[in-house]
């Protein structure tokens, strides 16, 4: 059966043979988490049709984890099959909004070496009403006045290695009888894999392109990401050209220094050059993130240690970077960047 999360107003309407304004209205109720029942205007016949085609599945949510430092909130969340997926309201500088960091795996095949998830393994895609029932869940723990203001495919898992779900989830997500959150304030987070930014800038032209980079030295990237010796920088960076010219949109580059391995003079100068030559090809400036990073071993036996990101971020601007140190909250409950490991 159809799930109805999944589902937006025209595709339940096409399904179900319904009205255009009772498909609304029905996927309108379901975002809100109320029965379809109470959606005023709509026929038995079409609730009929609905409950024949159609289901409500649930994710369960297993624990739920507020950080003591700062506003982040962990949901850890138990899909219908056992598995436990997590994902985080991470509060925006205005009072009031936040962004939903939301997994679209089950694990993570890529083994980047300084992410917890990547220790996982994949165990399978999230479908893509399990995508947006995150975002309803994580909407669900707002106060008055409150709203869930963007979307960050940066959990669990490689996004574009799920892409068929996820780009339907986004279209749900997007629609204004459902979650109503604008394309522009989503941002789609990948290793990199150049087949799948492409489809990303012809099939979604107004979703913005997060990229990890670890390392502009081939060498060294390959060490703290596999899937260099696949899909290298150079052919990955052309890829995000490529969306950057179809959308007019700057990528986001982020990287993590770690102690010794990729925070030195010649990860600046060579990510400088990088961005140069980006730039000369699109007229694009890409934002480059600094994120510091955050332990990933519970038993503390971590395989590195934190780059002094303030250092960093000066050897980025001697040589033409102008680069934004991210702040990486919810630490404490295991719930900032790198750390989601479904351990809850």
């Amino acid at each position: 059966m159809l799930a109805l999360q999944a589902l937006t107003p025209q595709a339940l309407a096409d399904a179900c043979a319904l009205t255009a304004a009772e498909s609304r209205k029905i996927v309108a109720a379901v975002h809100r988490g109320e029965p379809i029942e109470r959606a005023i205007g709509v026929r038995r016949a079409a609730l009929a049709a609905v409950h024949e085609r159609a289901q409500q599945p649930t994710l369960t949510v297993r624990s739920v984890h507020h950080s003591a430092i700062d506003p982040f909130v962990k949901l850890a969340l138990a899909t219908p099959d056992g598995r436990v997926v997590e994902a985080v309201r991470i509060p925006l500088e205005r009072p009031g909004r936040f962004s939903a960091c939301v997994s679209s795996q089950v694990g993570c095949a890529l083994a980047c070496a300084f992410c917890a998830t990547g220790r996982l393994g994949l165990a399978r895609n999230l479908e893509s009403w399990e995508i947006v029932e995150q975002v309803r869940l994580l909407r669900a723990t707002l106060g008055r006045g409150q709203r869930i203001h963007g979307v960050v495919f940066q959990g669990m898992g490689e996004p574009l290695a799920n892409a068929d779900r996820v780009f339907a989830a986004i279209r749900v997500l997007c629609d204004p009888s459902a979650q109503a959150i604008d394309a522009r304030a989503m941002t789609v987070c990948t290793s990199g894999l150049p087949s799948g930014i492409r489809r990303l800038a012809r099939e979604l032209p107004r979703v913005r392109l997060g990229l990890s980079i670890a390392s502009a030295l081939p060498a060294v990237r390959r060490q703290l990401m596999p899937i260099e010796g696949t899909h290298p920088l150079a052919e990955v960076i052309e890829s995000a050209a490529e969306h950057a010219l179809v959308t007019g949109l700057a990528p986001m580059w982020a990287l993590t220094p770690l102690a010794g391995v990729n925070d030195g003079d010649a990860d600046a100068a060579a990510l400088g050059a990088l961005l140069r030559g980006f730039v000369a090809r699109t007229g694009v400036r890409p934002r480059v993130s600094v994120v510091p990073y955050n332990p990933i071993d519970p038993a503390g036996r971590d395989p590195f240690a934190r780059g002094d990101v303030g250092a960093f971020v000066a050897r980025l601007a001697a040589h033409g970077v102008r680069a934004h140190l991210r702040y990486s909250g919810g630490a404490d409950v295991a719930a900032a960047c790198g750390q989601l490991a479904a351990t809850s």
